[in-house]
């Protein structure tokens, strides 16, 4: 009598169904989730995409259409082309404006940048006192408005406790907003005043990001304060200097309230920035296609200036490797 001998059935094709299928309904399930966070993080991002696209992305657009039309806000626009920037391009009070904002970029960011870098290194290597770094963010919490009136009767000519100072030290008064010479610089030196406690906190927090094991071997090697700062300090503060300078400069091509408190444009047109002559043009004289025209003008200079310094001075590269 013969027994068949028989094998029990694989399972492994059954094992290797079962593993696909938890499998499957693990990825549908972090595909669940992944859009339940998606859903999530919308919702979140949503006034912030509302409020960039409601006063930035659309100004920005129908300010690009306007530039190429006539409008007064009394007639509907009116299709002219490039004449707004042949026009601008003819305009000698444009250029000088242009040039006059070059001017006080010029003194702003360089005058403002070497404070700040110097307030921050004396706040790192001597002391990280909250209430020092609090005294120098003050005049950041006054307005420009503010801090430009206050300035304004700080150096009057006649009453001005500036000028009281200087006349009683036996020299003559300056007219430091009333004169040509010393209208722009003057006006430079207030929002240095204002900003360099900013620029300061924001130059600190990169150098707190420098680790202190650089300074100690540096020490153990007998190098001074001095070469530290130009071998260690500068090249790994460089990303954050990039970043903090492009900011600045952004800001600094935009300066109109300081000037408009102070001189509104004058004396002679010595302080006619352009973003004060970009608003006479709008609101004084109503030639809204002609503002536009030059405000898409200073857009793309400003563009222009950003993407050179980025590329230059590396922002998106860090040498703490």
């Amino acid at each position: 009598m013969t027994i068949a001998s028989s094998s029990p059935p694989s399972r492994l094709p059954l094992g290797g169904a079962e593993g696909a299928g938890t499998e499957q309904r693990t990825r549908r399930a972090a595909t669940r989730e992944n859009r339940g966070d998606g859903r999530l993080a919308a919702v979140f991002i949503a006034p912030a995409l509302l409020g960039f696209a409601a006063f930035l992305l659309w100004p920005t657009l129908r300010g690009v259409y306007l530039s190429f039309t006539r409008f007064n806000l009394l007639t509907p626009p009116e299709w002219v082309g490039l004449d707004n920037y042949v026009r601008m391009v003819n305009d000698p009070i444009f250029w000088d404006s242009l040039l006059v904002t070059v001017e006080y970029v010029v003194i702003n960011i360089g005058v403002q940048t070497m404070s700040a870098l110097a307030i921050a290194v004396l706040l790192q290597r001597l002391t990280q006192s909250a209430v020092l770094r609090g005294i120098v963010l003050t005049p950041y919490l006054m307005s420009n408005v503010v801090a430009g009136i206050v300035w304004l009767w700080m150096l009057d000519t006649q009453l001005g406790i500036g000028n009281e100072i200087i006349a009683g030290l036996g020299f003559d008064r300056i007219p430091f907003l009333a004169d040509e010479t010393w209208a722009i610089p003057t006006i430079a030196l207030i929002n240095v005043w204002r900003h360099v406690g900013y620029t300061a906190l924001l130059l600190f927090a990169g150098l707190m990001a420098i680790p202190n094991d650089v300074y100690e071997a540096a020490k153990v090697d007998g190098a001074s304060e001095w070469r530290m700062f130009w071998r260690i300090t500068m090249p790994l503060l460089r990303p954050v200097l990039a970043v903090v300078l492009i900011m600045t400069v952004i800001g600094s091509f935009q300066v109109f309230d300081t000037v408009a408190v102070t001189t509104a444009g004058g004396p002679a047109n010595a302080t006619n920035v352009l973003q004060y002559y970009i608003y006479g043009a709008a609101f004084g004289r109503f030639q809204f296609g002609y503002a536009s025209a030059m405000s898409v003008a200073l857009l793309v200079v400003l563009s222009a200036i950003t993407v050179l310094q980025y590329r230059i001075t590396r922002a998106g590269q860090s040498d703490l490797g």
